[in-house]
């Protein structure tokens, strides 16, 4: 009987394999960096080819160093960066241009243009999502309109579209020889194509972005067995497929309606399960899908996305130099009683959630003789909980309902000085799992209930446990003016980027 079930997890930096028992425990994985590509200022690359071999070496990696044999391996799941787009030629596997990741902005012109018949929330009410240049939806469209011979190829139906999920899934189950070309209902809610009543592609929008259907993947659940994977995982049944924010949702186990998680990657993003019902959000939230486990009705979510938060930490160490490795930025911070007044707004690719402003760029604000680079790095970690703060009152505006907890997950949560400050900042605990990992043990969770590892949902729920909890220390006068200062910040970085 298998006794594992593994996920590959594709993120904005790295691709990890992971492995997990019964109990939703690492069992071991393997992780690999991949390039960052920058050819402008605001354009983001990948190369396709390099996260496909990257993914095929943790994937061996990972199975050699838990000595697994593949055997033992009940499924396999995908989780992966959202809007970020591929497009290849199936017959030859070949992608017709990078990877445009969802921080990329040079769609802005697409979007000024879409913009002018309807404004910002044209197509909000079917696929919940503003125009913006974080879906990858303008990311086809710009690809079309500029490499030669790719909109010929796509009305041909030989070049085809997806989001990294879709890309990966099908060389796994092939390739060019009978690769399944699919992407889940999570995947698709992040294209701004798909329509969230009918979880189908939306002919109209289609008409107006200019991209053809025969491009687009087929829509599914995100728990199903969608082919055998080949490879170092022959023959195993590939049967979960979720966006990485909404496989950390499952992760979380927040299956009821009203529980909500907050990833701390890259970028950060909290997730509210709104169960079976769309909440269009009045408060500069995307509404989207949760996830959807095979035949059962899908579950929707209300989404905060921040562009810019571990990403901000990394660009401390890279582009300036201030840190030698992230983890030195804890120490750092900690060299200071404060921010000495200093707020770093990181609008790096415009401002997301609540504020979708595209022509906003990043700023340092407040500062003095006095501030040294420990208020700096101190500044750099407060970003991160001061845009959750905007992100859980725009929630519970939507909503209707308070939070009295937030769980969290990702790399960052191990950063004590920072989760104690976002407890500080929203007011109420912030609560991380045993399973800090919770994007790649989501997709675990999707693959292994298709396929019986795990029986239902209660399962799931079992495995969850508190590895700690940060209770609110600071007062709440001084958390409202630290927070006002922060909003006042925030409107230096407006209006930056100029037609």
């Amino acid at each position: 009987m298998a006794k594992y079930v593994a996920a590959i997890d594709q993120g904005t930096t790295s691709t990890r394999c992971m492995i997990f028992d019964r109990s939703g425990s690492v069992i071991c994985f393997d992780q690999k960096e991949h390039e960052q590509i920058y050819p402008q200022p605001g354009w983001v690359e990948h190369n396709p080819d390099e996260i496909r071999s990257r993914t095929t070496e943790v994937v061996s990696g990972a199975l050699r160093k838990g000595n697994i044999n593949v055997d033992d391996i009940a499924a396999v799941g995908i989780t992966n960066q959202r809007e970020t787009a591929v497009v290849w030629n199936k017959k030859t596997g070949r992608s017709v241009y990078n990877a445009i990741v969802w921080q990329d902005t040079r769609t802005d012109k697409i979007i000024a243009e879409l913009a002018k018949d309807g404004g910002q929330d044209r197509f909000r009410e079917t696929c919940g999502l503003p125009l913006a240049t974080y879906f990858s939806g303008p990311k086809v469209r710009w690809i079309l309109d500029n490499v030669p011979g790719a909109r010929e190829g796509a009305e041909a139906g030989d070049v085809i579209f997806g989001n990294i999920d879709t890309f990966l899934t099908w060389w796994i189950t092939g390739g060019p020889n009978g690769g399944v070309h699919i992407t889940d209902v999570t995947n698709a809610s992040r294209t701004m194509l798909m329509d969230l009543k009918t979880l189908n592609w939306d002919d109209e929008i289609l008409g107006i972005m200019g991209i053809p259907r025969q491009m687009l993947p087929e829509i599914r659940s995100s728990s199903e067995v969608y082919g055998s994977a080949i490879g170092a995982l022959g023959g195993i049944p590939l049967a979960g497929i979720l966006g990485d924010q909404q496989a950390a949702l499952v992760g979380q186990t927040c299956f009821s309606t009203g529980e909500a998680k907050n990833t701390y990657g890259t970028g950060c993003f909290m997730l509210l399960n709104t169960g079976s019902e769309i909440i269009p959000s009045k408060s500069g939230l995307l509404t989207t899908l949760g996830y959807k486990l095979g035949d059962q009705p899908a579950v929707y979510a209300l989404e905060g996305s921040i562009a810019i938060s571990g990403a901000l930490v990394q660009w401390l160490r890279d582009n300036l130099g201030m840190i030698e490795k992230s983890s030195d930025i804890e120490a750092l911070a900690a060299s200071v009683e404060d921010n000495g007044g200093a707020y770093f707004v990181p609008a790096f690719s415009g401002l997301y959630a609540p504020y979708w402003r595209s022509d906003a760029r990043g700023v340092i604000a407040g500062l003095t003789r006095y501030v040294n680079k420990g208020h700096i790095a101190r500044a750099v970690l407060e970003a991160t909980a001061f845009q959750t703060r905007e992100v859980l009152d725009a929630m519970n505006k939507d909503s209707g309902v308070d939070l009295t907890a937030l769980k969290v997950d990702g790399g960052m949560v191990a950063n004590d000085a920072l989760m104690q400050f976002q407890a500080d900042i929203l007011g109420v605990p912030v609560v991380r799992p045993k399973v800090a990992e919770t994007t790649a043990l989501g997709a675990a969770y999707a693959a292994g209930l298709a396929v019986g590892f795990w029986s239902n949902l209660e399962d799931l729920r079992q495995n969850w446990q508190v590895d700690k909890t940060w209770e609110p220390q600071m007062q709440v006068d001084k958390r409202e003016k630290y927070y006002g200062q922060w909003k006042k910040a925030v409107t230096k970085t407006f209006d930056w980027v100029e037609e």
